[in-house]
């Protein structure tokens, strides 16, 4: 029997930290089942979604626990098997695009939006660059979101394109 374990790892960057962790994980017989790892400044975040098996749970903790004394934070969360969406009944993915001008707030009106409406975050990926010509700082957002399904479907998307209006940043919505 297999468990499913949620790992968050932060801390200095470094060539071959994800090596580590993977091999840490392999040795132990588990899997990455789903990640999500970037450079963030000069710090590395992992978070991993694995699978391992059930009497090396406990293995697996302890070793991904030492990577604290070279100045990691680390987290281990048992979870259960992926379920897709926490919006119930009936629903609808759709990938989200927002673009423009850098300034504050822009991802909290978008999700503040989309909790309104019910609208669970599947993953999102936010990033800044320079724009060609003149340097000032643009936007991108890009999610992917489950929404509930319905009468009232496409009301969450008006919504969210007079948010982003709102914002001075253009939304792109596209069912997946």
């Amino acid at each position: 029997m297999r468990e499913n374990a949620v790992l968050t790892i932060t801390g200095p960057d470094r060539v071959g930290i994800v090596e580590d962790v993977t091999g840490r994980l392999l040795e132990l017989g588990g899997n990455v089942e789903a990640s999500r790892m970037a450079r963030l400044g000069g710090e590395f975040a992992m978070l991993m979604l694995v699978s391992i098996p059930a009497e090396k749970a406990a293995a697996l903790e302890t070793s991904i626990e030492r990577l604290a004394a070279d100045g990691y934070k680390v987290t281990m969360a048992m979870t259960e098997p992926a379920s897709h969406g926490a919006v119930a009944g009936a629903t609808s993915a759709y990938q989200i695009t927002v673009e423009g001008a850098d300034h504050e707030g822009i991802v909290h009106d978008i999700a503040a939006q989309l909790a309104t409406h019910g609208i669970s975050i599947e993953t999102m990926d936010t990033f800044v660059t320079p724009a060609a010509v003149s340097g000032v700082p643009l936007f991108t957002m890009i999610a992917t979101v489950e929404a509930p399904t319905g009468p009232d479907e496409s009301a969450w998307e008006d919504a969210l394109r007079q948010a982003a209006a709102a914002a001075n940043v253009n939304v792109i919505i596209w069912e997946v």
